[in-house]
């Protein structure tokens, strides 16, 4: 159980994330961050490393 708390502890600092979206049914998380603006920064650089991924930032708001 604490497992599980930590871990939602942990995604509630970093809600921004960086998604590669594999095919219309599945996405891979790429990293995840505090801010929109460090996101978007890094982001950015994957466009520029991997320039035909698809690649999006989202916000994560994780329910309980």
């Amino acid at each position: 159980m604490l497992n599980r708390q930590t871990k939602g502890y942990r995604t509630a600092l970093a809600p921004w994330i960086v998604i590669r979206l594999v095919s219309p049914t599945q996405q891979t998380i790429v990293g995840r961050f505090r801010s929109r603006s460090d996101a978007d920064g890094h982001l950015a650089v994957l466009r520029r490393l991997m320039p035909d991924a698809e690649l999006q930032v989202i916000f994560d708001m994780e329910r309980d």
